[in-house]
């Protein structure tokens, strides 16, 4: 083949050659995986969610979202919730023997392999009852809960902002808990009033995909961490 005849041939052609190659190449490799290996990446594919909502209200939009990401859940996805209302202000003389509520909190956290959070946003933060449940979960000083937890957080608002500045207050946070933050799809619910009925039921169809299309990525971001974190390898 000529000089010209190399740089006119069509590039379909050596991609695809290439992929052909590359298919066998992870085939083999898969294959290959150690039996215990490909049971623990088997085994991780079934993924145990909890929802926390950072509202006390009862006709919250928050926690009328986070109903609705129960009903959204992909087939190997499961999400339990659990209600903030019976904290008691987070006082570290009782750090050491915390209320019986607290350690029903913080044994739901480990037993979870994922976090998901649905906040309101009060005065460009996170409201104090969801500061005050991460505050009760973290201490004492060597039984952070959530340590390592792979999160998500979706947010809803009545006003054009939806939350967001909630979630970015959130991630600063993750930083010192040490939990795996979901970067992609954001699910920020501006003007909520429109988007729920009187009943708490979530009715707009674009929000409801936003909600699934969050859920899918938690469960493969929480099943990409969990099964390097077993086998030695690093998350990417």
């Amino acid at each position: 083949m000529s000089s010209l005849d190399a740089k006119h041939r069509p590039l379909h052609d050596e991609g695809t050659s290439v992929h052909n190659h590359r298919d066998g190449r992870d085939e083999k490799r898969k294959n290959s995986l150690p039996e215990k290996e490909k049971g623990t990446r088997e085994m991780y594919q079934e993924v145990k969610i909890l929802g926390i909502a950072g509202s006390l209200r009862k006709g919250s939009f928050n926690k009328a979202a986070l109903r609705s990401a129960v009903s959204l859940t992909p087939k190997n996805v499961t999400l339990e919730t659990f209600d903030l209302s019976s904290f008691p202000l987070f006082n570290q003389d009782n750090e050491n023997n915390p209320p019986e509520v607290i350690w029903q909190f913080k044994e739901k956290i480990r037993a979870a392999d994922a976090i998901l959070f649905a906040t309101p946003e009060y005065n460009y933060s996170v409201p104090g009852v969801l500061k005050n449940a991460i505050d009760w979960a973290s201490r004492p000083a060597g039984d952070n809960a959530w340590e390592g937890k792979p999160v998500a957080m979706m947010s809803a608002s009545i006003g054009m902002i939806g939350g967001a500045r909630a979630q970015y207050h959130l991630r600063q946070m993750f930083i010192y808990l040490n939990m795996y933050p979901l970067n992609r799809p954001e699910v920020i619910i501006p003007y909520a009033a429109d988007k729920f009925d009187s009943a708490g039921n979530l009715t707009d169809q674009h929000t409801k995909e936003k909600i699934q299309e969050l859920l899918k990525a938690l469960s493969a971001w929480t099943v990409q961490t969990r099964y390097k974190d077993l086998v030695g390898g690093k998350i990417s």
